[in-house]
């Protein structure tokens, strides 16, 4: 199709910035950027004068920040910058490379507002990780009085998804009543309510959507997974392939993650080794990683080991650290340390792999290890990322960090976190020392332990909500073992279900038991 394009384009007798700019959109929006460029170019120097229909296509072309800038001075020069769609396609430009202050800074110079460069800039930080300013510009537009479009729902629920805040996606989730069939936005709750431990409300969404597309199967599957709803996944995928929509590598994801965390290591390797033959889907990093992961839970730490050769591409951290997870709690000291060296040759600053290491040698008496390791990292600078949990109460985020003493409630928060932890030591709880540095005496590694943010986040849960309500906390980093046995605890000592989402999954604790099978 190029092929005769191209060759019309050049018999043309005559071209004008109709044709130029026909050509340089065809080229954006197939992928050939620098065909697009190049004529863009060669328009300027045949005297055509770019209109805002050129610049929103070659805008779609740029490869680098630098030609990126030189296009916005040039439609400046032109006087093209409040444009609507210009301005729209130069702000996702920006957002694409990652430039979201001056996405910003074009948004901010517009005179007059328009719906679609809202969409655009809310978009931006949306896809940037940048949640709170994106839900912030969602406020200013209804404040504006503008109406949310389905481009402008779909990445504020984006926003919520990536904060986990389920309570702000369920008031999202009234202006996308209008939007009822909607697949895409359907989606985009669907994946926010999996994502934000809310499987009630997803359930909800997935059984009354009349339209299901691979997506929607594979976000329900995989959320499901997430959660430690094995089973329920399992028999989801059955449903899958009995309505003839073929699965695809994420559907594939949640398979392996159920099996793992049911512990089904037959059905695991069946759907692994015959995902090729059965769905045309070879396996990835993170097929390989889930495997590795159900072969250690097995105990199978020489498969697993072996397995992870395997990879024509080589293993990435991820897979290393499957692996190193189910060392931890087979207390296989030697692969584990295989695996620690491995990511950190990968990732030389990871923190929570120094600390795992120090503390395997630590245990296993190597201490000329311990101090060599605690001596690189002073001299690299590596710390502990501080921990820090969120909880949302009326509508009100409340973050809590290690050791706090910044929250207006704080000294309440710490009384009463004292008195639970007696009560549950009188049940039999007794701090787990094994997730902190081994370089402090037993009573202060207890004392550390109880200053953990999740902690306090749970407790402040526990005053602040109703009796029935849920405690519902977000972590930065992974919760720790003593953390997670508390939160067993306390959700049977006081009657409560705690939904704690941490960068790996979701815990889901109810009855001193906790969804992931206390293994994560």
């Amino acid at each position: 199709m190029f092929v005769q394009m191209e060759k019309l384009f050049v018999e043309m007798p005559e071209r004008n910035v109709v044709s130029w700019t026909t050509m340089i959109s065809g080229y954006s929006k197939g992928e050939m950027g620098w065909k697009a460029l190049g004529l863009f170019v060669l328009m300027g120097r045949d005297g055509v004068r770019p209109n805002m229909y050129t610049y929103s296509s070659v805008l779609g072309a740029c490869d680098g920040f630098r030609i990126l800038r030189q296009l916005h001075c040039g439609l400046v020069k032109y006087g093209l910058e409040s444009d609507v769609f210009v301005r729209s396609a130069l702000i996702d430009v920006y957002a694409k490379w990652g430039e979201v202050s001056d996405a910003l800074g074009v948004f901010d110079e517009m005179r007059t507002g328009d719906s679609i460069v809202w969409s655009s800039i809310i978009g931006a930080f949306a896809q940037n990780n940048d949640g709170d300013e994106a839900l912030n510009l969602f406020k200013r537009m209804k404040r504006a009085g503008f109406v949310a479009h389905r481009a402008t729902l779909t990445s504020t629920l984006r926003a919520c998804t990536g904060l986990g805040l389920l309570e702000l996606g369920r008031q999202v989730h009234v202006h996308v009543f209008k939007y009822n069939k909607d697949l895409i936005l359907s989606n985009a709750l669907l994946d926010m309510y999996c994502k934000c431990g809310g499987l009630e409300d997803a359930n909800t969404i997935f059984s009354r959507m009349e339209e299901k597309d691979v997506i929607s199967w594979s976000t329900m599957i995989l959320g499901l997974a997430q959660n430690g709803f094995s089973r329920e996944a399992l028999n989801l995928f059955e449903k899958m392939k009995l309505s003839g929509v073929r699965p695809n590598h994420i559907s594939i994801l949640g398979v392996l993650f159920s099996c793992s965390h049911a512990g089904l290591l037959e059905d695991g390797w069946y759907y692994f080794r015959s995902m090729r033959e059965l769905f045309g889907i070879a396996p990835h990093r993170e097929h390989y990683a889930c495997m590795i992961d159900l072969l250690g839970r097995a105990g199978k730490l020489d498969d697993a080991f072996k397995l992870i050769h395997e990879l024509e591409s080589g293993p990435d951290s991820v897979t290393w650290r499957a692996l190193l997870g189910a060392c931890r709690i087979h207390r296989n000291a030697d692969i584990a340390i295989y695996a620690a060296k491995e990511i950190l040759k990968l990732e030389p600053d990871d923190v929570g792999t120094h600390i795992l290491l120090s503390n395997v040698y630590a245990n296993t008496q190597r201490w000329n290890e311990v101090m060599h390791l605690r001596e690189a990292m002073r001299d690299r600078g590596i710390k502990k990322e501080p921990g820090c949990s969120w909880i949302e109460i009326s509508k009100k985020i409340h973050a809590f960090t290690f050791r706090d003493e910044s929250h207006p409630q704080i000294e309440n928060i710490h009384r009463q976190l004292k008195l639970l932890i007696t009560r549950l030591r009188a049940t039999g709880y007794a701090p787990d020392t094994n997730f902190i540095l081994q370089d402090v005496e037993g009573e202060q590694k207890e004392e550390s332990l109880q200053y953990h943010s999740e902690k306090l986040a749970i407790t402040f849960g526990l005053i602040s909500l109703p009796k029935q309500g849920t405690i519902r906390i977000r972590k930065n980093i992974r919760i720790c073992g003593d953390c997670h046995l508390f939160a067993k605890l306390v959700a049977n000592l006081e009657g409560r279900i705690i939904v704690i989402r941490d960068p790996i999954r979701y815990h889901h604790f109810r009855d001193g038991e906790c969804s992931c099978g206390d293994y994560w």
